[in-house]
């Protein structure tokens, strides 16, 4: 079987294009994010079968403009972070080299838990802290999603202060992603979620606030 390339990645894609699909993404992505217009079951597909591709065709694909190709790329670090012996620094550190272009909520979701927050688990995390305080509204979306791998762990105290971080984001896709750390943080131990809400609930978005708190009945 040939080795999986990013120019036969873009083939696949442009074989799979729809108008109509093309139209929809666009209109949900950053300007000036080139489209193709495929459907996200089909490119999730495409990445499944090109997991094994070696991390500088992933990195060609990172480094493209265009939409599919980077959810491809994250796509495919995520199926190779859940392979038995993964080299997690290999595919950490090629996340952080190219962090500037994973800039979507859905790049993020896809692929950082596994990416980041599993690489971590034994770890110090000064790099998610880094990425809490930033200035890019992405980097802190990631910050709070790489720690839901944390959290499955039943490791709870840097989870929790990266929420005490982020508590107060203006940033609703921010704000979003830290209700459902604070739920699954309650999930672990109700308690400590308990004591967060009343300590910093005020400052959390309605929308965080009400996600939590699904995690106390």
């Amino acid at each position: 079987m040939p080795e999986p390339t990013a120019a036969g990645v873009r083939s696949a894609l442009e074989a799979a294009a729809s108008v109509d699909e093309r139209a929809k993404i666009r209109r949900r992505v950053t300007d000036g994010t080139e489209v193709i217009g495929v459907r996200m079951g089909t490119v999730f597909e495409i990445a499944k079968a090109n997991e094994r591709m070696p991390l500088p065709d992933v990195d060609e694909l990172l480094r493209s403009d265009t939409y599919e190709l980077r959810m491809v790329a994250v796509s495919i670090l995520d199926f190779q972070a859940r392979r038995p012996g993964a080299d997690r620094e290999a595919l950490y550190t090629l996340w952080m080299r190219r962090i500037d272009r994973i800039d979507t909520w859905d790049y993020i979701d896809r692929a950082a838990p596994r990416v980041l927050g599993w690489y971590l688990l034994d770890k110090p995390r000064d790099a998610l802290f880094d990425l809490a305080r930033s200035d890019d509204l992405w980097h802190r979306r990631m910050a709070v999603t790489a720690a839901f791998w944390i959290i499955r762990a039943r490791d709870l105290d840097d989870p929790l202060a990266l929420c005490e971080i982020l508590a107060a984001d203006p940033e609703h896709v921010v704000q979003t992603n830290v209700g459902v750390a604070l739920r699954e943080v309650g999930r672990v131990d109700p308690e400590r979620l308990a004591q967060f809400l009343e300590r910093r609930g005020a400052d959390l978005s309605a929308h965080a606030r009400r996600t939590a708190r699904t995690a106390l009945g």
